[in-house]
């Protein structure tokens, strides 16, 4: 077995990409089949340890395996321009040809990945290379404007400007000196930094599902993938709903798998039972690369893992629950029972109007987005404090034990005094013992109340019937819980609230639930991981990490500080040693929305015993009341000598 560090790949415009290879070698003299993993992520230190045990599997069992570093990321040379760019996936398919081209390929090439390499692998497929010819996507959206990490049922997430910053400190280090050469690594990073598009300005620019966000989300047209597609998510994760989207939408073979996962690989996901991903994905590949008989397309088309009812833990590391399998998609296998919303909660007929009032603290217990196992804390806590700034409608005790399982529907009847507003649904789980426990939620801004295209806004006083479609989940009910749906206006720091004060009448609605028909489902099992070969690391110095929530005296704001120390380590192969740092500063004021504003900080380091760069990347947003003010300031530094500086400013209006 012979792992190459940088096997140069040539693009049609002389353009050099760089790859990671892990070959047979016997793959020399009899080619065998591709797999491909091309993500940003930086090869060398960013994703080394993950990359190397996984593709050193699929090595082993008669694949060459790729791990490319996209257009000017890590050691590839050229520019970033966006994510899943119109250069990004031209790239990509020249990628694939140029694989398939190669003496020690057979012709057949798949690509995998996870959350980006997820979208791009599916995104690629729609471009129908003739090499490709099958697809595990995870962690991943049909949808880049409604189900991703930027926009929710047109709100702006906080996520887009934590990513932005996030991704601003990643692509601020230099390639790896040792590949590219010491004459034109730092050409290459100054270069990239001078260059770098102001993510956060960009998404923010686009507050409607316009072409910008059509690009690139196969759901504009779920034919046009031909490829067979294994796509698998976490129930915990951002991105649960593409499993259910894709078994139902695509034309071409697919198989969804929904497990209790963060946003991880199934393998090494930090909320357990995690399953043997590296099984499952050879069975795809032995099949639809090298013409095998290994059941898969005999597979379940959707299975999933049915969560037990827990009492919420912010740091819970094992789900309990059980694996189910459908013949069909979801909502072919449920049961649909409808529940109107009364004077006295779900299930009661009974004419309300109730007024809701905007509390802007309400959403501490929500929890982050997609964990990714950055540190404590990440999921959803008790939603009791969240219900009480909240409209709450109960239902009776459940009599018997049910399985949720689909995506829940919430239809409402609702008016604003304000021209611009936005409803949080939170679909829960009242326990017995007191607590409250997250099911799903939805997100609607209410100025795209008929549609995604176009903000309209609404008109004081009037009447409108909205609807919103909570989040896929497999959760079990016990005898004895009550489900409530809870709504509020705001949902900081989740999302941002609208820029101004706003009272809500509600006097109508109903909540539509997906109950698994039982008749048609049965129990499927997975096997637990196997093991998987590490790459060796030395721990130079412990990461720590703490997340608090606390009231500034000074300001009477509400502030929750993240703090994530990742350590210092060095690669004892290639001998790279990394460290990095965030601060996160959230901050609102209970009863003024233009007061919310963040500020993250990223510091960053890479380097050898005899050389070392870093930067610091600290990115601002405040939401005043008619738009958005952002900033971003970038520094890096060639040991103690700073080498670049730039200041970014935007006003995004609402």
């Amino acid at each position: 077995m012979k792992i190459y560090p940088d096997m140069g790949i040539p693009l049609p415009d002389g353009t050099r990409l760089s790859a990671r290879v892990w070959m047979s070698d016997g793959a020399k003299t009899e080619p065998v089949p591709a797999i491909l993993e091309y993500l940003p992520y930086r090869k060398s230190d960013g994703t080394a340890a993950r990359d190397h045990g996984m593709h050193l599997h699929f090595a082993r069992h008669g694949y060459v395996c790729l791990r490319v570093d996209r257009r000017g990321c890590g050691d590839s040379e050229g520019l970033f321009d966006d994510e899943y760019s119109e250069q990004e996936l031209r790239d990509g398919v020249d990628l694939i040809n140029w694989i398939a081209a190669q003496p020690w390929c057979d012709g057949n090439v798949g690509i995998q990945g996870i959350s980006w390499g997820g979208f791009n692998g599916l995104q690629l497929a729609a471009r129908t290379p003739k090499p490709l010819k099958a697809v595990i996507s995870i962690g991943t959206t049909v949808d880049r404007y409604h189900d991703d990490i930027h926009y929710k049922g047109g709100i702006q997430l906080s996520e887009n400007i934590g990513w932005a910053a996030t991704v601003s400190s990643w692509f601020s280090m230099p390639p790896d000196p040792e590949l590219v050469g010491h004459n034109r690594w730092r050409e290459m990073w100054l270069e990239r930094l001078e260059n770098a598009p102001f993510l956060a300005s960009r998404w923010a620019g686009h507050p409607n599902r316009d072409d910008y966000w059509k690009h690139g989300s196969i759901c504009e047209d779920f034919s046009a993938i031909k490829a067979p597609v294994l796509v698998m998510g976490g129930l915990h994760d951002g991105y649960r709903n593409a499993m259910a989207a894709m078994v139902e939408g695509l034309s071409a073979p697919v198989k969804g798998i929904a497990g209790p996962w963060s946003h991880k690989y199934p393998n090494i996901s930090t909320i357990g039972p995690s399953i043997d991903y590296l099984g499952e994905a050879l069975r795809w590949w032995d099949h639809w690369l090298k013409g095998k008989e290994t059941g898969v397309e005999d597979d379940p088309a959707y299975r999933a893992y049915v969560m037990d009812s827990v009492k919420p833990d912010p740091s819970l590391g094992f789900r309990p629950g059980r694996w189910v399998a459908l013949p069909d998609e979801p909502k072919a296998c449920a049961i649909t029972e409808t529940l109107p919303l009364g004077k006295n909660g779900l299930d009661d007929k009974s004419a309300f109007s109730a007024v809701l009032e905007t509390d802007f603290t309400c959403g501490q217990s929500c929890g982050e987005f997609f964990p990714f196992g950055f540190g404590p804390g990440e999921l959803p806590d008790d939603q009791s404090c969240d219900d009480a700034l909240s409209l709450c409608f109960d239902s009776a005790p459940t009599e018997t034990g049910r399985d949720m399982l689909g995506a829940p529907n919430v239809r409402l009847r609702i008016a604003a005094d304000g021209h611009r507003a936005q409803i949080v649904v939170r679909l829960c789980d009242l326990r017995p013992d007191g607590s409250s426990a997250l099911i799903t939620m939805g997100l609607l801004n209410l100025r795209h109340r008929d549609g995604f295209e176009e903000a309209r806004n609404l008109t004081p006083g009037e009447v409108c019937d909205v609807s919103l479609v909570l989040d896929q989940v497999a959760y079990h009910l016990p005898a004895g819980h009550r489900l409530r749906l809870a709504i509020s206006s705001s949902y900081w720091p989740y999302c941002w609230p609208e820029g101004r004060e706003v009272s809500l009448t509600l006097s109508g609605g109903e909540l539509s639930i997906p109950w698994l028909d039982s008749d048609k489902i049965r129990p499927c099992h997975f096997d637990p991981p196997g093991e998987m070969e590490k790459r060796p690391y030395q721990q130079l110095k412990a990461g720590t990490e703490h997340k608090e929530w606390c009231d500034d005296p000074e300001t009477g704001r509400r502030v929750l500080e993240i703090f994530g120390d990742h350590g210092r380590q060095k690669d004892i192969r290639n001998g790279l040693i990394t460290e990095s740092t965030v601060s996160e500063k959230w901050e609102i004021a209970q009863d003024d929305p233009a007061s919310a504003q963040v500020e993250i900080i990223w510091t960053r380091s890479l380097g050898r015993d005899d050389w070392e760069v870093s930067s610091k990347v600290t990115t601002r947003m405040q939401g005043k009341t008619d738009h958005f003010v952002i900033e971003q300031h970038v520094e890096a530094y060639e040991g103690n000598m700073q080498v670049f500086e730039k200041q970014y400013s935007d006003t995004i209006p609402r």
